[in-house]
């Protein structure tokens, strides 16, 4: 478990092949990370905003948010895709294509309208990828560990937000195009790096069994396994996954209004509300904006503004490590819950802190910075990674694709309505909140304790099969931690096997197919 990565005794194979497929695919988070970094400080380089005609609060707050109306689009378009074209090639295309034209047109532009352009764009190709990566982990990864690797794909959204401050302090200060543009340009390096390692690794098996493509599929599960296509196991799962789809597919065709309908609507309204109150606690308005909020409240007692965004920036990534471990140690439901409180508690204390306190209060503004780490340090060993998780896994196979570009479009939104509206209530030309916009930020992280606490369901340790049957099985997520107990006693007491031994299983094992009905009253009466 966790930073060990130490494979469970009864699990056959290998395990490292699919670790070190999905720990790659999460490179493309520092595509997400390091462009929502670069404007950040971009905005504020004396350069840029000389060459770009020193834009208006309401011009900076278009060039912010345009990034995020380009991926909303992307994510949306991404479910479509991803089922045409695969995960991985639809990963390759949209990274290639929109993402590099939109890095293009911004290292090309000296005014603002071909910069709004290039940022729309290269948000479309980031919501693309942003829906596919976490979907061809889950659809590649071995359940023990799966937590753990699609959470890298938020730490390494963290790593681009690092390197994209780190870079930008170092050319914050040339008096030519360079200061901008360098950071920008690298961008390419980031795409390139990503869609020449994806060439040469494989299409989830999930995928090519949905496609008809069974022969592929099996191949697909040895490289990922290590094991021979006539292994138990091996044949044991892909005899789960296929005939899980076989069952999806004698259902129909899925529909977008489909989506919201029934136990599969349930899933999408919890991924939707996960996703958007990943970004409504607020912690883009730190990415975002944190340099020029900084700058506007200098302290005599702390370094500047850029500093100050390299410190959270660099808590950022640490302190993913404590999260990645935690996910598959503690479960989904913990650390969602321990995060929202402690966001909540954090935010509060700097709003707090700033209220009714002058700008030349160094005390206060020292509390308000260390607590502003804190927050930083709930969110991204809770909801950062936790939320890619959770949604990355509670959707069929037949609907998963769509769905889970429903949720990250959500995702996106907020993300977008954010960046757009926070210089109006942050700004001094508007509502002028200041460090009182954290209220509103803690508020929805109470908001979001009471979510997770009545539908975020318990799935560590399960296959997607598997926790489709919990779904299915177990009426209320607060009840799921027990359900789940429940299937692993059975499963002791039935023999195990090589799966993950739940119940499902073992009822296989004790006699053949078992229908979802039967599989729940045997876990009930476990």
């Amino acid at each position: 478990m966790g930073f060990a990565l130490k494979k469970p005794q009864d699990e056959p194979g290998a395990a490292w092949p699919a670790i070190m497929v999905g720990l790659f695919a999460a490179f493309a988070g520092i595509l997400y990370g390091y462009d929502t970094g670069t404007i950040s400080g971009i905005q504020t380089m004396p350069y840029w905003v000389e060459q770009f005609d020193h834009p208006s609060e309401s011009k900076i707050s278009l060039i912010v948010s345009i990034l995020s109306v380009g991926t909303f689009f992307g994510a949306l378009a991404a479910g479509q895709l991803a089922d045409i074209t695969g995960r991985k090639w639809g990963i390759i295309l949209s990274a290639m294509i929109p993402f590099n034209l939109g890095v293009a047109l911004q290292v090309a532009a000296t005014e603002q309208n071909l910069f709004i352009a290039g940022r729309a764009f290269a948000g479309f190709g980031v919501g693309l990828v942003s829906v596919q990566i976490p979907m061809y982990q889950a659809e590649t990864l071995p359940a023990w560990i799966r937590g753990f690797v699609i959470g890298s794909y938020q730490l390494c959204i963290t790593i681009g937000l690092l390197l994209a401050s780190l870079i930008n302090y170092g050319t914050k200060d040339r008096d030519d195009s360079g200061a901008y543009r360098i950071p920008l340009g690298i961008q390419f390096a980031w795409s390139l790096i990503l869609c020449g390692g994806l060439f040469f690794l494989p299409e989830t098996p999930r995928f090519l069994i949905k496609k008809g493509k069974d022969q592929q599929a099996i191949k697909s599960l040895t490289f990922l396994r290590r094991l021979p296509a006539d292994h138990p196991a091996l044949v044991g799962e892909y005899d789960e996954i296929k005939g899980n789809w076989d069952h999806e597919r004698s259902l129909g065709n899925a529909s977008y209004l489909e989506c919201f309908q029934g136990n599969i609507g349930k899933r999408t309204i919890t991924g939707i509300t996960l996703q958007s109150l990943q970004q409504l606690v607020g912690v883009n308005f730190i990415f975002y904006y944190g340099t020029s909020y900084f700058a506007s409240n200098p302290t005599s007692g702390l370094p500047s503004a850029f500093i100050l965004s390299v410190i959270t920036n660099v808590i950022n990534v640490i302190s993913t490590f404590p999260g990645l471990y935690a996910v598959d140690k503690f479960g989904r439901r913990f650390v969602l819950l321990t995060g929202a409180l402690g966001m909540g508690i954090s935010q509060y204390i700097v709003a707090a802190c700033g209220a009714g306190t002058s700008s030349s209060n160094s005390a206060s503004q020292t509390a308000q910075f260390a607590f502003v780490c804190i927050y930083i340090f709930f969110f991204a060993s809770t909801f950062g990674p936790c939320a890619w998780v959770v949604t990355g896994e509670i959707f069929p196979l037949k609907y998963r694709a769509k769905c889970i570009s429903l949720t990250t479009a959500a995702n996106w939104f907020f993300n977008w309505l954010l960046a757009f509206i926070t210089p109006y209530l942050e700004g001094t030309t508007y509502a002028n909140l200041s460090s009182n916009v954290f209220w509103i930020w803690g508020g929805f992280c109470w908001i979001a304790a009471v979510f997770v606490y009545f539908m975020i369901y318990e799935t560590k340790d399960m296959s997607l099969e598997q926790v489709d049957e919990l779904y299915e099985n177990c009426s209320s997520a607060r009840k799921s931690p027990d359900y789940h107990a429940a299937a692993r006693r059975f499963s002791s007491v039935a023999g195990g096997g090589v799966s993950s031994g739940y119940a499902m299983d073992a009822g296989k094992e004790k006699g053949g197919d078992v229908s979802p009905a039967e599989k729940s009253e045997v876990v009930r009466n476990a």
